[in-house]
């Protein structure tokens, strides 16, 4: 009689807003689809082209993707493997291995009363960051950190020649971890009106933007009124995003900014993927003191933080004319992120910590 196939299923309530969170439990099914297993999207319609254009998976784990009615939550018997996106809601799983993907840090979503509790009784908690993860324990929650990987493509060495770019990556929308982009425009005025060194520079704002979201965007572009160095690139593809991250000189992260951190872990940045993108790439990045990225960087070492908007701007002019450590921290950016986020590194956590578990 023939074995059947192994079979991986995943659900996330969210899958649809395709932001970071997403690509991270995505990678984590890669890694699956590698090792011979079938891989179920639980959706009720089919985002291949979207996810095709917004990432960088290749065509062949595109390809792997079977999109089933979400009807299968009731049928999770047929799953070796089972991954799901807490939207806050539990429920019971027949499946052999079972995770919980942790990508908020918001108290909320993990109440672990008696029926949870019940529910919960073989799954396993997994958390996109230590920080994530430091607040789940303080809820109760142990979980495993398993860290997303940087593409190949913007740790290896490019050819790209550097412009007057300050860069900043992240969908357009106010909600829980806004990434800021009114902060950032004011910002950025204000450094050009303080430095002649900026005066020919641009602010590129890239990031994801969907429907429900416009009325937020068409504020961002009145605050920049009509000012041409401030440019906005909406759902471009990766391969864009790539060559952007090549041609930038900083790159800018504002989560968290006027958030008391203790008081709301939600809205400031949980790990800080672009960041880490804009290292890879041999952007001199600089994140606002809070969340992930804090734990990230190391001040001056391998990429800057910043304690407010004139703080920031204080540092863009004396780390412009240093060209030293503008050198020094660009090469220990790209270090640091190819040491601890390759595809082989992650890969490896994969295999080991959730592949090979047995209940």
């Amino acid at each position: 009689m023939k074995n059947r196939s192994k079979r991986v299923g995943l659900y996330d309530p969210y899958l649809d807003t395709l932001g970071g969170g997403e690509k991270h439990i995505l990678s984590v099914l890669e890694v699956f689809a590698e090792q011979g297993f079938e891989i179920d999207i639980l959706w009720n319609n089919d985002l291949s082209n979207e996810i095709k254009k917004r990432f960088s998976f290749s065509p062949q784990l595109i390809n792997q993707l079977k999109w089933v009615d979400k009807k299968n939550l009731k049928h999770l018997q047929l799953y070796d493997y089972f991954f799901y996106v807490t939207d806050g809601s539990y429920f019971f799983s027949q499946a052999t291995n079972n995770f919980i993907f942790c990508m908020v840090p918001n108290k909320k979503l993990y109440n672990l009363n008696l029926l949870n509790r019940l529910k919960l009784w073989n799954y396993r908690f997994i958390s996109n960051s230590p920080f994530t993860s430091s607040w789940l324990k303080k809820w109760g929650v142990s979980s495993t950190v398993v860290l997303p990987y940087i593409n190949d493509k913007l740790i290896k060495k490019n050819n790209i020649k550097k412009e007057k770019i300050i860069l900043s990556v992240g969908r357009f929308f106010p909600q829980l971890h806004s990434k800021n982009h009114g902060e950032m425009i004011k910002a950025f005025k204000k450094l050009k009106k303080k430095s002649k060194k900026f005066a020919d520079y641009k602010l590129v704002l890239a990031g994801g933007l969907r429907e429900s979201d416009t009325s937020y965007f068409e504020e961002l572009k009145k605050l920049a009124d009509n000012d041409h160095s401030i440019i906005f690139e909406v759902n471009i593809s990766f391969d864009e995003l790539y060559k952007l991250y090549g041609r930038s000189e900083y790159f800018w992260h504002f989560t968290g900014l006027g958030v008391n951190e203790e008081i709301n872990p939600e809205k400031v940045e949980h790990l800080g993927i672009t960041p880490l993108e804009a290292m890879a790439s041999g952007c001199l990045t600089f994140c606002y003191n809070a969340g992930g990225p804090k734990e990230l960087i190391k001040d001056g070492e391998n990429g800057f933080l910043f304690s407010d908007s004139q703080n920031l701007i204080d540092k863009m002019i004396k780390i412009n004319l240093d060209e030293t450590l503008k050198e020094k921290v660009i090469v220990k950016g790209k270090k640091f992120v190819n040491e601890n986020f390759s595809y082989e590194v992650f890969r490896e956590k994969i295999i080991l910590d959730l592949i090979k578990v047995r209940p």
